[in-house]
C-alpha cells in the first residue's frame, strides 16, 4: 500500500479540480486583476467568482469576504482590526486552547499593555462559559474563540458564546479554519462578527485565506487602515491561489455529506487502537467533535518515537498543531485540559479526510499496534 496520510489538520492534498483550475490561470489567464485590459478583467472576474464560492460555503455575501495571504494572516488581521477599532478598550478575551495563530497576536497585544484573558477548559476540552461571562467586561475590545480545536477536534458552542458577547456589545472573532469543509458553517447561525478561513485545510492551495466581516462591525486593518472587506487587499492578488480556494470551497459544500463516513472511519480507528492498548486514551469529548479528528494519548510513551516509527511504516500523523510540530514539548491544549504530563507527552493526532479509505484505516491500525507494542516492550 502507498503512503497513508492522516495529517489532514496540518494540510490537505489539493483536489484535482483545484489543481486544474490553478494551472489554467497560470498558463492562460495570468493577467493582473488590477489591469483594465481584457486579460486583467478576466482575472478580476475569476477572483470575484471565487469570492462568491467562498461566501456560499459559509452562508455569506461575497461583498463581505476579504481575501488574505493565509489562515494565520486572517486570524492576525481579525484580532488586530477589532482591537484597533475599539479605542480605549484594553482587554481581549480568548481561550487557553486556541491555535498559535490567535495566541501569538494576543501575546503581542499583551506586551503592548493589553489585558489578555485566557478562558479555561475542562478535562473534555469544553469551554468554561461562566468564566467567559465574567471575563467579558465593558473594557473588552473583542473576544476570539475557535469553532473547532485543531488538536482534539472539540467544538465550542458558538451560538451560545455569540449570544453572550452580543448581549455585552463585544465583537466576536471566530477561527473556523479547522471546521471548513468538515461541518456545515453558516455565519448567521454562528452569530460571529468576523470569521477566519483557510484554503489548504479543505483540499485547496496553501498561501490563501479569507475573512468574513459582518456588515456594520467596527473594524480597522492595522496595516492599511482599511475598514471594509473590499478594501483590505494589499498588493497584487494571488489569482491562482484565490481561484483554487473558490473551487475547493465549492467542492467542500457539495461533499459535506461524505464527512459522515469520515466520522465512522475515525471512530473505528479509535476503537481498534483503544482495544489494543489499555494505556491509550482519546483526549477530548468524543461526542462533540469535527468528524475527522482524533487525539490519542499513549501513556508512558514519547510522541516523537511513535511518529518516527509510524513514518517508517508509511503512516503520516502528527503530535499536535502543525505550527508546533517541530517541538517535542507537550501540547498546550492537552495541558490546559489537565492531562498529566506522562499522558500528554504521548499524544498523537490522527486527522482524516474525505479521501481516507477503509483499507487505509485498517493498515494504520495494524502499524500503530505494531509500533506502540514494540515501544512498550522496549520500555518494559
Amino acid at each position: 500500500m502507498s503512503a497513508i496520510y492522516l495529517d489532514n489538520n496540518a494540510t490537505t492534498r489539493p483536489a484535482p479540480a483545484v489543481i486544474d483550475a490553478m494551472a489554467a490561470i497560470l498558463a492562460e489567464n495570468y493577467g493582473n486583476a488590477a489591469s483594465i485590459h481584457a486579460m486583467g478583467q478576466r482575472a478580476r472576474h475569476a477572483i470575484e467568482t471565487a469570492r462568491e464560492q467562498i461566501a456560499s460555503l459559509i452562508g455569506a455575501d461575497g461583498a463581505d469576504i476579504a481575501l488574505t495571504a493565509s489562515g494565520t494572516a486572517s486570524d492576525r488581521q481579525a484580532i488586530g482590526g477589532l482591537v484597533a477599532a475599539a479605542k480605549h478598550k484594553p482587554r481581549i478575551v480568548t481561550t487557553a486552547v486556541e491555535h498559535r495563530a490567535v495566541l501569538e497576536p494576543c501575546r503581542r497585544l499583551a506586551a503592548e499593555g493589553c489585558d489578555v484573558v485566557h478562558v479555561r477548559v475542562d478535562a473534555g476540552g469544553a469551554l468554561d462559559i461562566d468564566q467567559l461571562s465574567d471575563a467579558l467586561t465593558p473594557e473588552t475590545a473583542a473576544a476570539s474563540v475557535m469553532l473547532a480545536n485543531s488538536e482534539t477536534g472539540v467544538l465550542f458552542p458558538l451560538p451560545e458564546i455569540a449570544r453572550l458577547t452580543r448581549s455585552r456589545g463585544i465583537p466576536l472573532h471566530v477561527d473556523a479554519i479547522q471546521a471548513i469543509g468538515r461541518i456545515p458553517i453558516d455565519v448567521g447561525e454562528l452569530g460571529a462578527d468576523v470569521v477566519s478561513l483557510s484554503a489548504h485545510k479543505a483540499h485547496g492551495p496553501k498561501g490563501v485565506g479569507a475573512m468574513w466581516i459582518r456588515p456594520g462591525v467596527r473594524f480597522i486593518c492595522p496595516q492599511t487602515g482599511a475598514r471594509t472587506a473590499r478594501d483590505l487587499r494589499d498588493g497584487t492578488e494571488n489569482t491562482p491561489a484565490i481561484v483554487g480556494f473558490g473551487v475547493a470551497a465549492g467542492l467542500a459544500g457539495s461533499e459535506i455529506a461524505a464527512m459522515r463516513q469520515v466520522a465512522a472511519r475515525r471512530d473505528r480507528l479509535e476503537d481498534a487502537i483503544l482495544a489494543a492498548d489499555n494505556d491509550a486514551i482519546v483526549a477530548g469529548d468524543r461526542s462533540r467533535r469535527i468528524p475527522n479528528t482524533s487525539a490519542i494519548c499513549f501513556r508512558g510513551l514519547e510522541a516523537e518515537a511513535i511518529l518516527i516509527g509510524l513514518s517508517e511504516c508509511g503512516v503520516y500523523v502528527s503530535s499536535g498543531s502543525a505550527c508546533a510540530s517541530g517541538s517535542i514539548e507537550p501540547s498546550h491544549v492537552l495541558l490546559a485540559m489537565g492531562l498529566p504530563m506522562d499522558v500528554a507527552r504521548g499524544a498523537i493526532r490522527f486527522s482524516l479526510s474525505r479521501e481516507t479509505t477503509d483499507e487505509e484505516i485498517d493498515a494504520a491500525v495494524h502499524h500503530v499496534r505494531e509500533v506502540v507494542g514494540r515501544l512498550r516492550a522496549f520500555a518494559a
